[in-house]
């Protein structure tokens, strides 16, 4: 019995410090998503309104246009050039220019991000661009040219399409983040990557 036991007890205080320091998954949750054959001609930017009802967001919402419940206010986010905004709603945001991808069809979805400091995602990309816009918290996304950190009440734009990137919750409080898709809607949303 003893010569079983010592291989076990080896292996378990092998396997403690790994599984002390393995980190929580960052929720991701879809908020809201569509199909659109094309995006508004020109530089790209996501413009970010709250209002007073969700209903009074979808009747100001248009072609390019999402309208989700976070954190407990309204939201309208609108693909489309700078300095735009939608009659009823209240600017919170711009960001970009978003970099565009080629596609027949797109998918624009907005998505939550949340987690507590030091939750990640795996490592993995996407076939279109992303920005972010965090609410509470730090996030930070790693990639091949360096780490990105994005702070409370700061939108901004993310990398190229198809770049490898990891996600995480970076600051001392929980994370929650609003994070916009423009991506080719015939590909995988997400698939798994490595970066160098």
């Amino acid at each position: 019995m003893k010569r079983f036991l010592l291989p076990i007890v080896a292996l378990t205080a092998w396997l403690l410090p790994l599984l002390a320091t393995a980190q929580p998954a960052l929720v991701i949750k879809p908020l809201a998503e569509k199909k659109t054959a094309t995006l508004p001609a020109g530089d790209l930017f996501w413009r970010i309104e709250n209002f007073p009802a969700l209903a009074q967001a979808r009747s100001g919402a248009g072609e390019w246009s999402l309208a989700t419940e976070s954190a407990g206010k309204v939201w309208l986010f609108t693909l489309g050039a700078a300095g735009g905004s939608s009659p009823g709603g209240v600017k919170v945001a711009e960001v970009g220019p978003i970099p565009r991808v080629a596609a027949a069809e797109y998918l624009l979805r907005i998505n939550e991000a949340s987690g507590p400091p030091g939750s990640l995602t795996p490592v993995h990309s996407h076939p279109g661009s992303e920005a972010f816009f965090v609410l509470a918290g730090e996030q930070s996304i790693r990639g091949a040219h360096g780490t990105m950190v994005v702070r409370t009440g700061q939108p901004e734009a993310g990398h190229a399409p198809a770049q490898p990137m990891q996600v995480s919750s970076s600051g001392a409080t929980d994370l929650h983040s609003l994070v916009m898709f423009v991506v080719d809607a015939a590909k995988p949303f997400s698939s798994p990557a490595t970066l160098p």
